[in-house]
């Protein structure tokens, strides 16, 4: 059992490390804040939708991670 929660673990790692990697910077130097603003004044819906996915699921990945790293700490104590 504690076997199999240990592979979970290692695959939560890996997906969280993947989607934090997808996710784009928030601050691209100095030319992410002269482009950034047009951007945000205009709007890019497409990329919006995208970004929002990839927080969501990194949410979701890291509570699944989170949740999975306290089992296998209770497991190996035990």
């Amino acid at each position: 059992m504690a076997i199999a929660f240990k592979i979970l673990l290692i695959i939560f790692a890996l997906g969280l490390i993947s989607v934090v990697l997808l996710q784009k910077g928030k601050s691209a130097g100095l030319s992410g804040a002269i482009s950034g603003g047009a951007e945000h004044l205009f709007g890019k819906q497409k990329a919006r939708g995208l970004d929002l996915f990839l927080q969501r699921l990194t949410v979701g990945v890291a509570t699944g991670f989170f949740v999975t790293a306290l089992i296998v700490a209770y497991l190996v104590k035990a």
